[in-house]
């Protein structure tokens, strides 16, 4: 998929990976757990999540930390999919978040506790793995939050996480960021390109790998899928109301929240039709070793 010129004018002739976070960016709050872990995840994650879970089976560790847990989704696949003998701790920073991953619950006992990854509460060499799915992008400092999840690893732990491709990659996130560029002329809501889809360059991860205090290269490996869904308006909610990109509309508008995601579905439907759908997503899986 090619970068349209709504999207380019939105970065100012940047890369994505030059854009900057904003706050707005890090706030999942109200509706937006439910409706993320509703819509979003059985979209894009779960597939990712039953990966994770392989190679974690692979490496046999007896505790796993999971950080920036989100709704649950890899919590839930690890409680479901690791042997019982394995601890798992689920964190997240946002504790809306994290309240609703604990309603959801967890196959067997999981220990759930906020943390903020640049300052874990956990001694040193405390875990085997760490794990987290798609969040490392939000991070507001990846070298400190890499040098403190490296502290908590044994040595010769493992530090498995995800990040997406370049939006162009991920068909429907592609498609709703240009919708609402059309709608928002003025000022486009980039959130999907300038944080979910902003860090995929491999040589950047890497650097910031290795200046977290592991191995050196890391595994970095591309990891394609297909997203699926039933009609154009979920993955529309999904993205529009399930993910910070909806605090950038009601930032602009707030009564506009509804149309938005509407010209996101028809957007959608234009290219890949109403019903029974499916768009590629392409993310990647990186290992990362503490020195033994």
């Amino acid at each position: 998929m090619q970068e349209t010129p709504q999207r380019a004018r939105a970065r100012g002739g940047l890369g994505s990976q030059t854009m900057v976070a904003r706050d707005s960016d890090m706030v999942f709050a109200g509706s937006v757990p439910e409706l993320y872990d509703r819509f979003l995840v059985p979209l894009i994650f779960e597939s990712y999540a039953t990966d994770l879970v392989a190679r974690l089976n692979e490496i046999g560790p007896d505790t796993v930390l999971e950080v920036a847990a989100g709704t649950g989704v890899v919590t839930r696949a690890m409680a479901e999919g690791v042997p019982e003998s394995v601890s798992i701790v689920g964190t997240d920073l946002n504790q809306p978040m994290l309240d609703y991953a604990e309603s959801v619950g967890t196959a067997r006992p999981v220990i759930w506790q906020q943390a903020d990854v640049t300052d874990l509460p956990f001694p040193d060499e405390s875990f085997d793995v760490v794990v987290c799915q798609f969040s490392v992008m939000f991070f507001p400092d990846r070298r400190r939050a890499f040098s403190e999840i490296c502290r908590v690893l044994k040595p010769g732990g493992s530090f498995l996480f995800n990040v997406w491709d370049r939006i162009e990659d991920n068909e429907f996130a592609a498609v709703v960021t240009d919708a609402l560029a059309g709608l928002f002329p003025e000022d486009p809501p980039m959130f999907l390109a300038r944080t979910p889809h902003g860090y995929y360059d491999e040589a950047v991860v890497q650097a910031d790998v290795a200046a977290g205090g592991f191995a050196s290269p890391a595994r970095f490996e591309a990891l394609e899928a297909r997203s699926r869904a039933e009609s154009a308006d979920d993955p529309a909610i999904a993205y529009v109301q399930g993910t910070p990109l909806r605090n950038e509309v009601e930032a602009v508008d707030a009564s506009q929240v509804g149309e938005a995601t509407a010209v996101a579905a028809e957007a959608i439907a234009a290219q890949f039709g109403s019903a029974d759908i499916d768009g590629k997503i392409r993310g990647f899986v990186v290992t990362a070793t503490r020195p033994a």
